[in-house]
């Protein structure tokens, strides 16, 4: 499976769910058990990678204006959330945390939960083959990459994030 195939299932099973994270996570997982073994595999590490790869302090920040001050647990369904929102939402986000408020319409629909889409891989491989998913060997690196950010700091947030801020701060 390449990336558009990544994508391609993300985005077709957000826009048949119609907001609906559980039923989002549902037809991954759905769409998944029509591939073979290796694909879901190959699923699940583009996945994790993309998650991995939003474990950023500026990505944290922005959590935190949005959601409130996440935990770790949190971040992390947050992360699988915004990889679960598509390419366009996810790039833009990791590359400009601040555009967040026009990527994504927070005031009416998504709460930045993913955490369901984030066991879909697992399920589906389950599924297809009667054993978990192997373990893929992909960790988040051990401290979120980029500068250290004091999410109680409001005077730094509010300097980070103009845009966030102004709305959620």
């Amino acid at each position: 499976m390449d990336e558009t195939e990544f994508w391609e299932i993300v985005d077709r099973a957000r826009q048949d769910a119609d907001g609906d994270p559980e039923e989002h996570a549902d037809l991954v997982v759905e769409r998944l058990t029509q591939l073979d073994p290796d694909a879901v595999l190959d699923f699940a590490r583009h996945f994790d990678s993309r998650v991995n790869r939003a474990y950023t302090w500026e990505l944290w920040g922005a959590a935190a204006l949005l959601l409130g001050d996440p935990g770790e647990d949190a971040f992390e369904d947050f992360r699988c959330w915004l990889v679960g929102q598509g390419r366009h939402v996810y790039e833009g986000a990791v590359h400009h945390p601040d555009d967040l408020p026009s990527l994504v319409d927070f005031e009416t629909g998504p709460d930045g939960d993913g955490e369901e889409l984030g066991y879909a891989a697992d399920e589906a491989y389950e599924q297809l083959t009667g054993v978990r998913l192997p373990d893929l060997g992909m960790r988040p690196p051990s401290e979120p990459e980029g500068e250290a950010l004091d999410l109680t700091d409001a005077d730094a947030m509010r300097e980070r994030y103009p845009t966030l801020w102004e709305r959620y701060g």
